[in-house]
Order: structure tokens, then sequence, then C-alpha cells
């Protein structure tokens, strides 16, 4: 068996440093430098040869520069000799480009996976996609963890009696089913409608939410124009309570203060798929670590075990 090798860029190095406490391996050093021009040169400060390779970067702002940090890791390892190259892709943000939905455009998550793919990526470990056909953009196997199983064990310590999930969209409903069965609640759902990047319009909510408690779930929240359409269709149909939860807690544009400013909401519950900064933490916000969960996954593909068996 090739021994692990674990690197990470500049991207979410905290969330990279636990996963090796987990593993109980080393995080391995990796320099990025910039030349005079503003081009950078990544190097890779230890053995790659015939090694399991691991680099983890999570695609967040700025999201160019974290994505060309990891190419040229890729580019790297691949030419270092490594066994195999694992990407941990802990949030894929381009995945949010995921089909043709106006004349002319690009498709971004197709686009980025073939860059990954050429750079020399052998297998790709992600955690949320936006869409699950983003699988279909990459021809090399993907391992897609959730971390509904995380956010299950935190709303468990509630009073669920009188719970009920609200999937933001249709779109969303198949996952947010998946999180109430987990709690053993039931489900609804937003019809959303979306006009722009931060525009979105929700008619109706589908399912019964009066005088109920609810958990808003999504995949990501970045402006939180979604939630907070989402809450007016709450209000009027007069709900108990509001506790908001989410994978990817991008929080754009001071959102989680804006949300916690809300008294509708008791709680904002992500988890650390992405760096949050000290100065967008509030009183209501609760953040759960998916380190063990990814430390679990990249110990099993190494070990060559079923990854799939982590959601039995």
């Amino acid at each position: 068996m090739r021994d692990i090798a674990v690197f990470t860029g500049n991207a979410h190095p905290q969330l990279a440093a636990e996963i090796c406490e987990h593993l109980g391996v080393p995080l391995l050093p990796t320099k990025t430098s910039r030349f005079a021009n503003d081009c950078i040169e990544v190097q890779l400060q230890g053995n790659c040869r015939e090694r399991d390779v691991f680099l983890i970067q999570p695609l967040v702002p700025p999201v160019q520069e974290n994505l060309v940090e990891l190419l040229f890791m890729l580019d790297a390892a691949r030419g270092a000799s490594a066994g195999r190259i694992t990407v941990v892709l802990p949030h894929y943000a381009y995945a949010r480009s995921d089909k043709k939905d106006a004349p002319r455009i690009s498709i971004g998550g197709r686009l980025v996976a073939d860059l990954l793919q050429t750079a020399g990526a052998n297998r790709i470990l992600a955690m949320t996609l936006h869409s699950p056909q983003v699988h279909g953009f990459f021809s090399v196997p993907v391992d897609h963890l959730h971390a509904l199983r995380e956010l299950a064990h935190h709303f468990r310590g509630y009073d669920l009696s009188n719970t009920v999930v609200v999937s933001p969209d249709l779109g969303n409903a198949k996952e947010a089913a998946a999180f109430a069965r987990m709690l053993d609640i039931e489900v609804a759902a937003g019809a959303k409608q979306r006009y722009a990047d931060d525009k979105v319009v929700i008619s109706s909510v589908i399912g019964e939410v009066a005088d109920r408690d609810v958990i808003i779930l999504d995949d990501e929240i970045a402006k939180g124009s979604t939630v907070f359409e989402l809450l007016e269709r709450l209000r009027e149909r007069h709900v108990r309570s509001i506790r908001v939860a989410c994978t990817h807690g991008l929080f754009a544009s001071d959102a989680v203060k804006r949300l916690s400013a809300e008294k509708d909401i008791e709680e904002i519950v992500c988890t650390n798929t992405v760096p949050i900064p000290m100065a967008g933490r509030t009183d209501k916000l609760t953040v759960l670590s998916v380190a063990p969960a990814l430390a679990e996954a990249m110990r099993r593909i190494h070990n060559g075990e079923s990854v799939s068996a982590l959601f039995s």
C-alpha cells in the first residue's frame, strides 16, 4: 500500500489541518510564490513519488486564485511521480454553473472539471455538490459526501415533535426529504423562480407549515436572497419558529449578520467546508465540523474500502 501524502493550498488550511489530525498524518507544506509579473509558482515540499497524494482545496473567494493554485498543485504532484492524486473539494463553487440557461453562456462546472482532470486529478472527493448532474462532468471517479448526518446530529438535540423541514426550492427537495427522514419529521418546499443571482421569487410553500417549528435546509447560503424571500412566505403562514441550516456558509455581503438580525430566526447552522471569518460570526451562528467525515472518506479511499458505506 502506498504511503499517504496530504497537501493544501491557501484556501482553507485550518480545515486541512483538522482533517490530518483525524487521519493521524502530517499536513505537508506547500510553498506558493509570486513572480514580478504576477504569475504564481507552487512547490509541494514533501515527497510524492509513488505516494497516495491528497490535495485539499475548496474553491472559495478568491475563487479563481484558489483554482489556479489547485491546478498548479496538481501539476506539481503529477510531475513528482505521485502514485495517485485525489482532489478533496469541500466546496466546488462552479457546481452552480451546471446548465445552459441562457444563450451563449459558459458551463463552468464542466470546464473546471476538465481542467482538474487535465492537470492530473485521478479522483475527486466532494462535499454537497449543488446539483447531482455535476457528477457527469467528471470522467474520473467522484466520491460525493453530504453533511446531512452532521446537521441531523445537531438538530436531534431539539424537541422536533412539531417540526418540519422546508426546502427553499423543488430542486433541493430530495435532499430536504432525506434530511427529514433522518429526523423522522415532515418536509415542505418553496416554489422558487430565480431571475438573477440576487433576485428570487418564491410564490408559495408546498406543505403544511402553519404554527410549526421550521428548519430551512439549503446546500449553500451566499447573499441569503433565497432565505430572505422564504422568510416572507413563512411569516405569512404564521410559523412558530425558524432555524436555518446549510452545508456551505459562504455568507457574502454580510449575509450572516443580516440573517442574525431577523428576529424570526433563532439559529443559523452551517459546516466548516469553507472558512468563516471571525468578523462574520454572531451568537446565532453554529459551525459544525466535517473534518471527521472527510478524513474517514480519505482513509477509506486510501485503503480501498467502500465510501458509500459511510451513508448506511
